[in-house]
C-alpha cells in the first residue's frame, strides 16, 4: 500500500509542477512585454498559422468579414479590438491609444494626412472615419501581404474614397509624395512602422519640405518596443514642440506611450 501511494504521488507532483510553471508563464506574459510578444508573435502565431494554414492577419480579416457591419467603420474597429483582445494579439494601435489618436486627429483637422505602417488597416480606418469632407489619408505599407489585407479591410469599412494605400518602403515613397501624389504639405503624420525608421523618415519629411508650421506628428510605441532616437531628435530640436501621452501597449497592461511633435517651422 505504501509503495502504491508513493508511485501515485509522483505523477501528482509532476502535474502540480507543470501547473505551477504554466501559471508563472501566464503571469510573465501578462506583465512582461518582451515575453508576451515572444509568446504571441513567435510561438503561438507560428503554431496557429501552421495548423490553420493561414496568417493571423487573414484570420483577423475573416473575423471582421463574418462579424462586423459592412460600411460601418465603428463596427469594424470594435470587431478587430474584440478579436485582438480575446483571441490573438496583434500590433494595431488598439482601443486605448486609439482614443489618443482620435483626439489628435480631431485637433489637427487635417486635409492631407500620412500614415507610415498600415498593417491590417485598423488605424487607417480609425483616422479616415474622422476626416472632414474632401480630406484624404495616404497610408504606406512595406509588406505586400499586409497591404492586401488592409485594402480589403478599408473597403469593407467603407472608407476607401478617403484612403489611398501606397505599397513600398517609406524612404522611397516619401520623396515621391509631392510630384506623384500631389501633396503640397502634410497636416498630420502618424508614425507606426519600423521604429528605427521614425527618425530618418521625420528628417526626410523635413528635407522634402512636406511639413508646414503646425504640422502634427504622432508616434506610437515610443516606450515599447521603443523609439529613443526619435524622442531624442524631436525633443531636442528647436523645430518641434512635444507632448507625451502615457498609455499601455495595445491589448496589454504593459507601459507604453505616444509622442506628439508639432512642427514649428
Amino acid at each position: 500500500m505504501g509503495e502504491m501511494l508513493e508511485i501515485s504521488s509522483v505523477p501528482l507532483f509532476s502535474v502540480f509542477i507543470l501547473l505551477f510553471i504554466l501559471l508563472l508563464i501566464v503571469l510573465l506574459i501578462r506583465k512582461n512585454a518582451t515575453a508576451a510578444l515572444i509568446w504571441n508573435e513567435i510561438i503561438r502565431e507560428k503554431v496557429t498559422n501552421f495548423i490553420m494554414n493561414q496568417s493571423k492577419e487573414q484570420r483577423i480579416l475573416n473575423f471582421v468579414l463574418q462579424n462586423a457591419v459592412r460600411g460601418d467603420p465603428h463596427s469594424v474597429l470594435d470587431t478587430i479590438d474584440k478579436y485582438c483582445s480575446q483571441k490573438e494579439w496583434a500590433m494595431n494601435v488598439g482601443d486605448e491609444k486609439g482614443k489618443i489618436l482620435d483626439k489628435t486627429v480631431q485637433e489637427a483637422n487635417p486635409s492631407v494626412a500620412l500614415e507610415l505602417g498600415t498593417y491590417c488597416g485598423y488605424s487607417a480606418v480609425r483616422i479616415s472615419r474622422l476626416l472632414k469632407a474632401g480630406a484624404r489619408l495616404l497610408t504606406v505599407e512595406f509588406n505586400p501581404e499586409f497591404a492586401a489585407i488592409a485594402k480589403q479591410m478599408i473597403e469593407f469599412a467603407g472608407v476607401q474614397d478617403k484612403v489611398k494605400l501606397l505599397e513600398g518602403p517609406s524612404e522611397e515613397i516619401i520623396p515621391q509624395l509631392k510630384k506623384k501624389y500631389e501633396v503640397d504639405t502634410l497636416d498630420f503624420v502618424f508614425l507606426d512602422h519600423w521604429k528605427d525608421r521614425y527618425t530618418p523618415d521625420t528628417i526626410l519629411l523635413q528635407e522634402c519640405n512636406l511639413l508646414r508650421k503646425g504640422s502634427v506628428l504622432l508616434a506610437d510605441n515610443i516606450i515599447f518596443p521603443g523609439a529613443p532616437d526619435f524622442l531624442n531628435y524631436v525633443r531636442k530640436s528647436p523645430h518641434f514642440q512635444c507632448t507625451n501621452y502615457p498609455s499601455h501597449l495595445e491589448y496589454m497592461q504593459v507601459e507604453d506611450a505616444m509622442e506628439k511633435a508639432v512642427f514649428l517651422g
